[in-house]
């Protein structure tokens, strides 16, 4: 029997027209953003043109006695105020593609074209936004700003910091900085202060989270609290994936005990479910790329990895918008042959902080930072 064969250059091809994109995790940010002065992470809008500086007043409160039945004039207390300058740069991106390449797409890859540059722009906020809260604030305007890459983060990236830098941050910070889970493991050298973080004792867990909080009550400046409810105050942590795994596995037997089991409790209990954590006023929240952008390799005992924390109250962070996300088309289109989308923001990203009266040295507005071993998964 001669069966017959098809040739390869008639067998059927089929091109599916649907397109899968890469994962883009979503900005877990997102709901601490805010446009007031309570937010964790405020955004700022000043759209007018001209100028790449925004300004952010600051206010101390009150620290004086005060006097009772005796003179006040004269014993008037000034006003501790501070205007942190956030500084601002574009960010542009954009595809191009021609009639040619088009005329050979099967499944429209260019309609992607708007979809993929908006993730793009959330996950470069994003993780400017990590790079900002573990940056050394300044006074200055960033390394970077108006060049061709541009630099939205301000204050000096951690990665690019002098160990001077590091340990002035270090000095004006001692009130609102955990290394590990002991307060004597601090030192005034950073360095230092990195080495005493041990693998096993000073991993992040819920006496992280009580050491924290009382040492973001007892700061001065106060960081005020996320939120106060019956007068109870709440914070909001931001840990990388390694941290918070290590706080999980320590919550694991609380949750198991405390956590509600009647009607749809499974679904809420973090035994069973992936999602925030929630320990002692506290608002535990997962952002892997913290990982990513802020492990200090080497850095602790041993040599091993250490990463920050950010421990949030209000106003710990800003988002200064001088040009909101727009659209662009390119212009030079080769008699309509060329077709071109692209987008185009002008913003800057800023960890708040403030000078005290006669200082020049920047103090955390409205965070602590905990730094705490970050041993990756064996």
């Amino acid at each position: 029997m001669a069966l017959s064969t098809i040739q390869s250059n008639n067998k059927l091809i089929q091109f599916r027209k649907d397109i899968t994109r890469e994962y883009v995790r979503e900005n877990l940010f997102s709901p601490y953003y805010g446009d007031d002065v309570t937010a964790i992470i405020r955004n700022i809008y000043d759209a007018k043109k001209g100028g790449e500086q925004i300004n952010v007043p600051l206010v101390a409160k009150l620290r004086g006695d005060g006097v009772g039945s005796g003179t006040l004039v004269g014993n008037e207390e000034s006003i501790d105020n501070y205007g942190f300058r956030a500084w601002v740069d574009w960010a542009r991106h954009a595809v191009v593609t021609n009639d040619a390449e088009e005329q050979k797409d099967s499944a429209d890859v260019f309609g992607e074209a708007k979809p993929l540059l908006s993730d793009w722009g959330k996950e470069l906020q994003r993780d400017e936004l990590i790079k900002a809260l573990h940056a050394i604030p300044s006074a200055s305007a960033p390394s970077g700003l108006g060049t061709t890459a541009g630099q939205r983060v301000n204050g000096i990236l951690y990665t690019s910091a002098t160990a001077a830098q590091k340990n002035a941050w270090n000095a004006a910070n001692s009130d609102r900085v955990l290394f590990g889970n002991a307060k004597s493991n601090y030192s005034a050298t950073h360095a230092t202060a990195l080495g005493n973080v041990d693998a096993s004792a000073d991993k992040f867990t819920r006496t992280s989270i009580g050491l924290l909080k009382r040492i973001a009550k007892g700061a001065s400046p106060k960081i005020r609290p996320y939120k106060v409810t019956d007068g109870r105050e709440y914070f909001v942590a931001f840990a990388g994936s390694n941290c918070f795994r290590d706080l999980k596995a320590d919550l694991d037997t609380i949750n198991q005990n405390a956590r509600p089991r009647e009607g749809n409790g499974m679904d809420n209990n973090p035994l069973f479910q992936d999602g925030d954590l929630m320990y002692d006023g506290v608002i535990i929240r997962e952002i892997p790329e913290i990982d990513t952008y802020c492990t200090v390799s080497g850095a602790g005992a041993s040599s091993i990895n250490v990463a920050p924390v950010f421990f949030c109250g209000q106003m710990a962070a800003a988002v200064a918008w001088a040009k909101m996300p727009t659209p662009t088309v390119r212009s030079e289109d080769d008699y309509g042959f060329i077709k071109g989308v692209g987008v185009k923001m002008c913003y800057g990203i800023a960890k708040i902080a403030k000078a005290a009266q006669g200082s020049s040295t920047l103090v955390d507005w409205g965070m602590a930072t905990g730094y705490f071993a970050s041993v990756a998964d064996a």
